[in-house]
């Protein structure tokens, strides 16, 4: 195969010409805003959010509200607060995906991997046995099971 044909990417092209950063969300809940945008679940100083380009199913960020580039940059208490919303959020991933395993960790900077090097965040990606299949080798491909839209109702239980 030469081609996978996936016009749902381009949205992620185009945006990133945007100069909006995607973590600069309000403080304030607003439920449809949060459905929406995906947001699975906030704290104080944080929130966790579903990633629209995901490396797996159920691939979820933590960020906190205030915009800061590197985790040094962050009060005790946003660090405090960011990994707690990592364990909660684990904790709902483990009870509505059953996961065997998990990916956690954040790309610091451009050549780090980050696709958003000014708001520090962190991953949260499930894993399971097979998992990684043919797709990745031989065409660079990565299949993702479940729509974002249904993906966030499994979570949300709604």
């Amino acid at each position: 195969m030469d081609k996978l044909w996936a016009p749902w990417r381009s949205k992620y092209i185009y945006l990133r010409k945007n100069t909006r950063c995607i973590f600069c969300i309000p403080k304030v809940k607003f439920e449809s805003l949060d459905k929406k945008n995906y947001i699975v679940e906030r704290s104080k100083y944080c929130f966790s959010i579903l990633n629209r380009y995901p490396y797996n199913n159920g691939h979820i960020m933590v960020a906190a509200y205030r915009h800061a580039a590197s985790p040094e940059l962050l009060t005790d208490a946003e660090l405090l607060d960011m990994m707690k919303l990592v364990n909660k959020t684990k904790k709902i991933l483990d009870k509505k995906l059953k996961p065997h395993s998990y990916n956690i960790g954040a790309n610091l900077g451009k050549i780090g991997g980050a696709g958003f090097d000014k708001h520090f965040h962190l991953h949260i990606v499930p894993r399971w046995t097979g998992d990684t299949n043919f797709m990745p080798i031989m065409t660079d491909t990565k299949i993702v099971s479940e729509s974002l839209d249904a993906l966030y109702k499994i979570l949300k239980g709604k």
